[in-house]
């Protein structure tokens, strides 16, 4: 058998070119990553970009909340932190957003995709995120104001604002989950993204 490439021409016995189209070992580091859940995270930071643009209270930011259960959901903590960690970094770099874009985003994907990774029921999704966000990242946002910016906010002060916001973006997307769910295209989807 012989390979081409624009370069140069190698010959490569049968036996070679079969191991090389072999799948990773199971406990390999690379054969855990999933070239789906890495695009479908990047579809998902960048449509949190786009909405979240277009769709903004004064610390408030609703739809980072959807994509958020929305990718503890399909993705799991870990891609799900990446993904609400892109769009917060994308919205400081391109729209000029202050650190609460990150710190808003990340504590309630995170949490949100460890409970549903542990029980498998959309209200957990839901619970995380808004513990994580209208509570754990208020404080911690509260808390990076006071010490790095000296601005003095009460520590519970961002309560108000990314609770009503995260309960607001969840729901939506635990609606969008539901009817997903009955048409039986829940499922399918997520046996898809982790194939």
């Amino acid at each position: 058998m012989i390979m081409k490439n624009k370069w140069n021409t190698t010959k490569v016995s049968a036996k070679n070119a079969a191991s090389a189209a072999a799948p990773l070992p199971e406990g390999s580091r690379a054969g855990k990553l999933s070239l789906k859940k890495m695009v479908f995270t990047a579809m998902l930071a960048c449509l949190g970009f786009v909405l979240n643009t277009f769709v903004w209270f004064p610390h408030m930011a609703p739809f980072q909340h959807f994509c958020n259960v929305m990718g503890a959901v399909f993705l799991g903590p870990w891609y799900n932190f990446i993904a609400a960690l892109l769009t917060g970094c994308m919205r400081v770099a391109l729209v000029g957003c202050d650190f609460q874009a990150v710190i808003g985003a990340i504590f309630g994907a995170l949490l949100s995709g460890i409970l549903y990774r542990k029980t498998h029921k959309l209200w957990a999704a839901w619970v995380g995120e808004v513990i994580g966000t209208g509570f754990i990242s208020a404080v911690l946002a509260s808390v990076i104001f006071n010490l790095a910016l000296h601005i003095k906010y009460a520590i519970f002060y961002l309560i108000p604002y990314y609770g009503p916001a995260s309960a607001m973006g969840a729901t939506l997307a635990i609606a969008v989950l539901l009817v997903l769910k009955r048409s039986k295209a829940l499922p399918k989807m997520q046996a898809q993204l982790n194939k």
